[in-house]
């Protein structure tokens, strides 16, 4: 449904394109530097038309999808490990909190020595970006559930597969899609990163490569192609949480942050 939300979106962004034809048009910035949006719009149309765009595209969807899953798998399982074992808690904070003060790309060296130059690495770089605001989000989530309702699935008989799957995950969900709508938008940051080296194709690849050739009007269009995927993606997931569990829609907001 249309919302003066999506309204004042549609005049943020008007304001911004109409002042980006004002500089290109009116000479202000050069057409070197900034390019003007209908030269970067026929960039755009002849990347498509070449299946460049699609290629690199395609590439990097499966780069972020595969890192993303990857990460949510692994904040999934070590959320449980952290909820069920204290020895682990008091073994594994102080290094994952120093892991987490550290730049996924300042870790990319020691990532190409470890797992080569091929698709592990760029993955590998994905998944430490969005890591941690997904299983911050999952362990702050099983944290609050009211140690009440355990307390009464015990008596209830519940073993404690079922009071996990039962209780403790459905009351975490407020803070768990907090974290994978966050993770989500990390992958997306982090991509550039990623094929930023040894890279042959993806969209970070290509904005890289368009840097060399100085075509900024490739540059700004692989930039638009990334924000409106990651606003897609996005949104899908949004409507997956939505669909699934409606009671969570209020929490979503708590994501832009």
């Amino acid at each position: 449904m249309f919302s003066p939300r999506h309204l004042y979106s549609i005049v943020a962004f008007g304001a911004v394109l109409g002042l980006w034809w004002a500089a290109s048009g009116m000479g202000w910035i050069g057409p070197f530097l900034l390019p003007s949006p209908d030269k970067v719009m026929k960039t755009m149309v002849e990347l498509a038309q070449s299946g460049e765009l699609s290629r690199h595209t395609l590439i990097s969807l499966q780069r972020v999808g595969a890192g993303y899953l990857l990460a949510v798998g692994l904040a999934l399982l070590l959320a449980l490990t952290f909820s069920k074992s204290a020895m682990t808690r008091q073994l594994l904070d102080p290094l994952l909190e120093f892991m987490r003060q550290i730049p996924p790309l300042a870790l990319m060296p020691l990532l190409m020595l470890w797992l080569g130059i091929g698709e592990a690495q760029k993955v590998g770089i994905i998944v430490l970006a969005c890591f941690f605001p997904i299983f911050l989000g999952m362990r702050s989530g099983i944290a609050q559930v009211d140690p009440k309702l355990i307390e009464v699935g015990k008596v209830c008989g519940l073993s404690d597969r079922e009071i996990m799957w039962r209780i403790v995950l459905p009351s975490s969900l407020p803070s768990i899609v907090v974290g994978l709508r966050i993770g989500l938008g990390y992958s997306w940051r982090a991509l550039v990163g990623a094929e930023l080296i040894a890279s042959s194709a993806g969209l970070g690849y290509l904005i890289v490569d368009a840097e060399n050739l100085a075509r900024t009007d490739i540059v700004l269009a692989g930039i638009f192609v990334i924000g409106a995927i990651g606003i897609l993606a996005d949104q899908l997931l949004k409507i997956g949480i939505v669909r699934s569990a409606p009671w969570l829609a209020t929490n979503l907001e708590t994501a832009r942050a």
